[in-house]
């Protein structure tokens, strides 16, 4: 925009009242400018950079760009100091013809954020054309009949400028015969003839010559000139006229080829040949009529000839001459004005600009997706764009400028649920029937880190026979995780704790990425019963983000450990135990008792005793308790039994296979006077530290654990026992006492054995276990139960059950 130094207060008023309204229009969304045509290169247009609020060291970061559609680059802008310039010729007629406003709108994008605005330069119009008329001359015959006051039509100048600047104003040179006659018509077009004021001689005045110039209304004024060649005619003196000097039609642009537009009508006063009119179109009419219209020679009709389009030329003015065949001939001229009316035959176009995809799931409401643009070559309510969007997508548009709109973010946004939204924008006019067109945007939704890796279930048991390889797998443990890419990968560990006195990471390993957990070493049984641990998975993103999971790793026994004889030590290296036996014993006598243990668990430690003969030995007068290690007399005792008697009992345990051990007992048979009055293993009533009896009723319940199934047995047993609490110590801490009860149905023991340990990596047993064995005889002592926990029976070979119990 440019300005004069120079003025006195007017001048500044202006400036100020131009300033505001260029503040007005920033703040309203848009801003305008106004330049004249013809402005050379580097003409200063407006400050865009500070009118639309931005930083100068913003414009290069933020990739502010302007674009002007279908203009070229008439217009840019110094990125420097933020100026809008003219960059090359503004040709205003070129630019938008005879149209009476003239604008150039552009687009200015800045991104980071994303960001559009408007800018509408007003192109003014200087008087740069001056008037022209068509030809250098033109020639006119009048014949010399021809009465006063007649008028002869001449054609006038074309200025391209608009406005004043277009204004045209006539002159003729000074002339005793003719004088100028000027008509406007509502098109703002002038219609010319010359006027006889003095009859014509041609003997006298055969031919004249008149200039006539026409000057714009601009300032400084152009004017052009013409040379009108007056040759004045004999004879045929009556010229056709028509009926109208101007006729006014309207046609639809779908109106079909070949329909009437109209008829003219001319006639002529004169006889014979001279009254004979024939119609043509101007000789200076431009092609575009004639490839739309004919007229017929002889009838004056009007036809159209090709298809008319509105949004190509909305009007025709059509000059047409009627002349007779006298000679010479004489003419005359009407116009037709024809208007177009638009229907609606363009359906709206859509755009779109810029996208700023794929959009964060976590991006704020209202944040710009993409710019779209729309549009409608037709006019009035046929030209009148409304948009709108798939239904049920979290988005909106938002109407910018006229035909621009946003689409902008109108929900919250989950990739999990949906990554990609087919956005269809449908633009649809307002004419009957309306008309549509759709765009599709393809939002991509970027995933980001807010779903941590989800076990299936929270915790896992898991079942492994001790003795196991090291290094074996176990068990797998998987985490999904809902997001993708980084977000989703997952990585295993162990959450380390202490088991006992070592590391859990001695005992156990997961693998990171797969999640196999591996055992590092043989696990025993007789050790650790169960391990519990956690095992967390994590993710890849930014925080990442975690769970756990917890395992019951429960360590099954194996058959790994023979039955253990106790002291005193039989068999082996000390020799066998010798016993003493009056012969006067009778049957049911007990000798001595074998004491094993085994420390296996459940069958793998049930224990029962057998006796084996020699070979070629006859019946032996001794028997053992088939699960007490009782050695008792089968018969009474006679001379015919040797001295001498070697037992030979072999210990074996119920495991697949069975482990066995070997005990070697002498019995001596001596004479009763010999024989002292107790055997060293023949009294069993008393003990060095008697256990307190107490009445106790008791509901005990049985839970039987296998390795592919459940079973639970439940028994309830309700009946006046006999109980006993001698100490005794636990497997990960302090033991926790073991109740010893019998009754005459049987016995059973509620205790916690040292091989029965239960950790889970932090203090003491956190499991009940319970084993079932065959009880004790109620004869045998307290201090005989603890050493067998397995099944023993009374003399006469009846079992009787005993329940233990481990905590």
């Amino acid at each position: 925009m440019l300005f004069s130094r120079r003025g006195g207060p007017g001048a500044r008023c202006l400036l100020i009242l131009l300033l505001l309204l260029a503040a007005w229009g920033a703040g309203s969304g848009q801003l305008h400018y106004s330049i004249p045509e013809e402005a050379k290169h580097g003409t200063f247009v407006g400050r865009i950079a500070q009118d639309l609020g931005l930083e100068l060291a913003e414009l290069v970061p933020r990739l502010f760009r302007v674009a002007s559609k279908g203009r070229g680059n008439l217009l840019e802008v110094n990125l420097q100091n933020g100026i809008l310039f003219v960059n090359s010729r503004i040709d205003r007629e070129e630019l938008c013809g005879r149209s009476a406003e003239c604008s150039i709108h552009l687009e200015v994008i800045v991104d980071r954020p994303l960001q559009v605005f408007h800018v509408e330069v007003k192109v003014k119009d200087i008087n740069d054309n001056p008037p022209v008329f068509r030809d250098r001359e033109q020639r006119i015959f009048i014949p010399e009949s021809r009465l006063l006051d007649s008028r002869f039509p001449i054609e006038g100048a074309a200025d391209a400028d608009i406005g004043a600047n277009a204004l045209l104003t006539y002159t003729l040179s000074p002339s005793d015969y003719f004088s100028l006659d000027i008509q406007a018509s509502d098109e703002l077009s002038k219609s010319l003839s010359l006027e006889l004021r003095k009859s014509l001689d041609r003997e006298e005045t055969p031919e004249l010559h008149l200039l006539l110039t026409a000057t714009d209304g601009g300032k400084p004024e152009l004017e052009g000139t013409v040379q009108l060649l007056i040759t004045v005619l004999d004879v045929n003196d009556n010229a056709p006229l028509f009926d109208q000097a101007v006729y006014r039609f309207h046609l639809l642009e779908t109106t079909a080829n070949g329909t009437l537009v109209t008829t003219l009508n001319a006639s002529d006063a004169d006889e014979g040949v001279n009254g004979e009119v024939v119609f043509s179109f101007d000789s200076g009419i431009s092609p575009n009529i004639q490839e739309k219209f004919k007229v017929d020679s002889s009838s004056g009709e009007i036809r159209l000839i090709d298809k008319l389009d509105y949004e190509e030329t909305k009007s025709y003015e059509i000059q047409v001459k009627a002349v007779d065949k006298g000679s010479p001939p004489m003419s005359n001229h009407c116009k037709v004005l024809v208007k177009v009316l638009d229907v609606n035959d363009n359906a709206p176009e859509l755009a779109i600009t810029s996208l700023s995809l794929p959009i964060r799931e976590d991006a704020p409401l209202s944040t710009v997706i993409a710019l779209i643009t729309v549009s409608d070559l037709d006019s009035g309510v046929n030209g009148q764009v409304t948009c709108s969007l798939t239904p049920h997508v979290p988005f909106k548009l938002v109407s910018t400028f006229k035909n621009y709109y946003s689409l902008v973010l109108d929900g919250v946004l989950d990739r999990e649920s949906e990554s990609v939204y087919k956005v269809v924008v449908t633009a649809h006019d307002g004419g009957s029937p309306l008309l549509w067109a759709t765009a599709t945007v393809s939002v991509e939704v970027a995933d980001v880190n807010d779903n941590a890796p989800a076990f299936a279930q929270p915790e896992y048991t898991v079942f492994v026979k001790e003795n196991n390889p090291p290094g074996c797998h176990i068990f797998t443990v998987s985490a999904r995780d809902a997001d993708t890419q980084e977000n989703a990968r997952v990585s295993y560990s162990l959450v380390e704790r202490r088991v006992g006195e070592r590391a859990l990471s001695s005992y156990v390993s997961v693998h990171a990425e797969s999640g196999k957990v591996y055992a590092l070493q043989p696990l025993d049984h007789e050790e650790l019963e169960l391990l519990q641990f956690q095992v967390s998975a994590r993710d890849a993103g930014l925080p990442p983000l975690g769970s756990n999971v917890t395992l019951q790793v429960f360590v099954l026994d194996e058959n790994d450990n023979a039955p253990e004889l106790l002291e005193p030590k039989v068999g082996g290296s000390r020799g066998a135990v010798s016993e003493l036996l009056p012969r006067s014993m009778g049957a049911g006598h007990v000798v001595t008792k074998v004491r094993a243990v085994d420390a296996d668990s459940g069958y793998n430690a049930w224990l029962s005793y057998e006796l084996q003969l020699a070979a070629g030995s006859a019946r032996s007068p001794f028997r053992v308790g088939l699960y007490t290690g009782e050695i008792s007399t089968t018969r009474a005792l006679d001379e015919a039994d040797s001295p001498l008697q070697r037992l030979l009992v072999l210990v074996k345990d119920h495991g697949e296979p069975a482990l066995t051990a070997t005990a070697t007992v002498l019995v001596s048979l001596v004479e009763s006077g010999q024989a002292p009055k107790a055997s060293s293993r023949a009294s069993m009533g008393t003990v060095g530290q008697q256990a307190a009896l107490v009445d106790v009723n008791v509901y005990l319940i049985i839970a039987i654990c296998a390795v592919s199934s459940l079973l639970v047995l439940t028994l309830v047993l309700y009946t006046a026992l006999r109980c006993s609490v001698p100490p005794t110590e636990g497997a990960c801490g302090p033991g926790k006492p073991r109740l010893v009860c019998s009754s005459a149905v049987g016995s059973w023991s509620y205790s916690q054995q040292r091989r029965q340990r239960v950790c889970s990596g932090e203090g003491p047993s956190k499991t009940d276990l319970m084993a079932f064995s065959p009880g004790l005889a109620p004869s045998l002592n307290t201090s005989e139960r603890n050493e067998h926990p397995e099944a023993n029976s009374d003399v006469s070979g009846n079992v009787s059950p005993t329940f233990e119990l481990w905590l």
